[in-house]
């Protein structure tokens, strides 16, 4: 495994390896990895020669110091994990400052309204922080097949629009998310939930699966209504927002169509967990 901390040497080293044959796959992380980042890794792994693993906690992306300052950090222990799924991978694991240099003006992103609802609209500002990230990384992956979960498929929409504008060379697969045995989608947030919020969030999951089930029967308001108050009964469980948007371009439809998933933000406690699901 190759650990590298610059721009400029990865940069170099991805070229390298291109040079001679080699075609790049990419995982861009914030580690705290889990088995849903090594999924992502196992596909890139099996369709390229070669595996960048960025780790880094993108500061831009978060609307919270509090949420930047406990997000949780874990390099070694990453690095351990990853060693046991692509021993021989390239590791990019900066520090801030190399991402965003002092005094450095932030590009405007046009993300083409993808941003303004949900995600977008609960957290203003964070998919420019996102889309900047993946614009800096892209630049130096250069031409590349991109891996990344539909738990965030949000993100994922708007890193495919940001790649279409700015970065053509470089792929972007979406990859099914990953559960836990008990259905809470995997993410490195989880850790942060108490035994008692984490045997209590598998509710999330479960509603959203009788959501689908019941919405072509009973509608979108009324599965709306029932999904809340199955989350919300304990009273240890907020939804913030919840609700169904076409896959493609992520608008909001009160009537049920094909080609649309269900999403959703809960608080367990001060811990935000998304999930998303699809109805066709």
């Amino acid at each position: 495994m190759i650990v590298v901390s610059k721009k400029t040497e990865v940069h170099s080293l991805l070229e390298n390896k291109r040079q001679s044959g080699s075609k790049i796959g990419f995982v861009p992380t914030m580690g705290a990895l889990h088995d849903g980042h090594l999924s992502l890794m196992r596909e890139a792994l099996r369709v390229s020669d070669v595996l960048l693993v960025s780790i880094f906690v993108n500061p831009t992306q978060f609307n919270s110091s509090s949420d930047l300052e406990n997000y949780p950090r874990q390099l070694e222990n990453d690095l351990a994990l990853l060693e046991t799924v692509a021993p021989n991978a390239v590791v990019f694991a900066p520090e801030v400052t190399e991402m965003y240099p002092p005094n450095e003006t932030l590009r405007s992103y046009d993300l083409g309204g993808l941003d303004d609802v949900m995600e977008g609209a609960k957290r203003p500002g964070h998919f420019q922080g996102v889309a900047a990230i993946v614009d800096k990384l892209f630049q130096i992956s250069g031409p590349c097949k991109a891996f990344f979960g539909e738990k965030d498929f949000q993100q994922l929409a708007i890193i495919r629009h940001v790649a279409a504008q700015y970065h053509p060379h470089v792929d972007i697969y979406g990859v099914p998310t990953r559960r836990e045995s008990d259905g809470l989608a995997m993410s490195s947030r989880n850790m942060l939930l108490s035994p008692a919020l984490r045997a209590e969030a598998p509710i999330i999951y479960q509603s959203m699966l009788k959501f689908a089930r019941q919405v072509r029967h009973d509608g979108i308001e009324a599965c709306l209504k029932e999904f809340v108050a199955m989350v919300e009964k304990s009273g240890h469980l907020k939804v913030e927002y919840a609700e169904v948007a076409r896959s493609k371009d992520l608008k909001s439809v009160t009537d049920f169509e094909e080609n649309t998933r269900f999403f959703t933000a809960v608080f367990a406690g001060d811990v935000r967990l998304i999930d998303n699901v699809s109805l066709s």
